[in-house]
């Protein structure tokens, strides 16, 4: 892509509504923009690593043998008040009434919904185990809505539905979806912690958090320091085998936010007790039958005995991690994208457009880099330097190509990391061949 025809409207200047640091960057960065209160446009830049985050959610819950479908925004108000959560959720839900003077709603959840497909087409125990999800739009009228995509009224949710005929099967299901969140959050470059967590609106009994550390966080969070050290993805994992150990490998030490803080265990920890800020990206709960007694959810037995259906529910916020991520991956310049999220890998700056060799150079690196499917934006605009470097360093890809004309006359190119800021001048083919290792690896070059 080139950015004389790209559409990124960058700004220099902090937003006066932008109270915390992703809100700030993504609206100067060019990524979202405010159509109503908490509720935003995706522009491409923005667009496109919310593509990437999504993509990567729906790879680890396809891998945990989640099957995924789609359900519609607009649901029949009949459900919530056969679950008996109608008039108790708040005002956060929008209620709607249709040209027939039914009562509808647009969903912040989706557990009714789910359970009457269930219950429509489930009948036999034999059909049972299964997980369920979609990525779908959500909409709760916050009171305040505030701080961006972190706390809007609109937004893209993961949210996933396991069935199982009794709290053996439940918990394993539980297991799955606890590592593979472990495993998602992990391959968007943060590091999340599991804790203990109140099951609010959706009930049920057993409930965890998934909170990244970041310095910019919302609430206290306090965690054994084993648990920051832990390493995700360095195993391979076994959805079909018991997930208990690696469950209990996480869980085993402290962790807790504000509202489940324990002063007296987290004294007993001493120096290994770490406090800090987290954001919530992902919760998980286990509810039982809450829903499927309620909505008739039953399979008949090996004995054609009935059998109430045990349920969990599965969240991710995948709008919320845009900004999440960027609260973890910042500097004073801008944003820093983890490798797997960045809307384009590599950003090439032409520093003397119109000048023949450079920009025949930044052509063919431009056409090798995409030859080999590495997202490419060109910096072929007619600026000064300093404000091309001001606005990749804003965007924060994790490769820069510097080109200009004393390097091309040696046959070279300046090669700048975005995380480490570390820049070397190296010959235009080593500089591809590192980038298309990168790219191939799906992570950063080896220095």
């Amino acid at each position: 892509m080139r950015l004389s025809t790209f559409f990124m409207p960058t700004s220099r200047d902090d937003p006066a509504e932008a109270q915390i640091v992703s809100h700030r960057l993504m609206l100067r960065a060019g990524m979202i923009r405010q159509a109503s209160a908490g509720i935003y446009s995706w522009l491409p830049l923005g667009y496109r690593v919310l593509r990437n985050v999504e993509r990567i959610v729906r790879e680890e819950q396809d891998r945990a043998g989640c099957q995924e479908m789609l359900m519609p925004t607009i649901q029949s108000a009949d459900l919530w008040r056969e679950s008996g959560r109608y008039e108790g959720y708040g005002k956060e839900m929008l209620r709607i009434e249709d040209r027939h003077g039914r009562d509808m709603l647009y969903g912040p959840t989706n557990e009714e919904q789910i359970t009457e497909i269930f219950s429509h087409y489930i009948k036999s125990y034999r059909e049972i185990p299964k997980i369920l999800y979609h990525i779908q739009w959500k909409f709760r009228d916050e009171v305040r809505p505030r701080f961006g995509v972190m706390r809007g009224r609109e937004f893209l949710m993961k949210d996933g539905y396991s069935f199982d005929l009794d709290y053996e099967g439940a918990r394993r299901s539980y297991n799955k979806m606890f590592v593979s969140y472990l495993r998602t959050f992990a391959r968007l470059g943060l590091k999340a912690i599991p804790m203990e967590a109140d099951t609010g609106p959706i009930g049920g009994d057993l409930s965890h958090e998934f909170i990244i550390l970041a310095g910019t966080g919302e609430s206290e969070v306090y965690c054994h320091r084993a648990l920051i050290e832990q390493d995700v993805l360095g195993t391979d994992v076994d959805y079909d085998g018991d997930l208990a150990p690696e469950v209990a490998r996480w869980t085993e030490h402290y962790a807790a936010t504000d509202e489940k803080f324990d002063e007296s265990e987290a004294a007993a920890l001493g120096d290994d007790l770490v406090r800090a800020r987290g954001i919530e990206v992902g919760h998980i709960f286990y509810f039982g039958t809450k829903y499927s007694k309620t909505m008739n959810a039953a399979v008949r037995g090996p004995d054609d005995e009935e059998i109430f259906l045990e349920m969990g529910s599965y969240g991710i916020g995948v709008s919320r991690l845009v900004g999440a991520i960027i609260e973890a991956s910042h500097d004073d310049d801008g944003i820093v994208w983890p490798d797997t999220v960045a809307p384009f890998r590599v950003g090439v700056i032409n520093l003397k457009a119109g000048d023949p060799k450079c920009d025949d150079a930044c052509d063919s690196i431009y056409r090798t880099l995409r030859g080999t499917g590495c997202e490419t934006l060109v910096d072929d605009r007619t600026l000064r330097a300093g404000a091309k470097f001001a606005d990749m360093d804003l965007i924060g890809l994790p490769w820069q190509v510097i080109v200009g004309p004393r390097g091309i006359g040696n046959g070279s190119v300046e090669l700048k990391r975005r995380d480490t800021g570390a820049r070397e001048e190296v010959s235009i083919d080593s500089a591809l061949s590192r980038l298309t290792e990168s790219a191939g690896a799906g992570g950063p070059a080896a220095s």
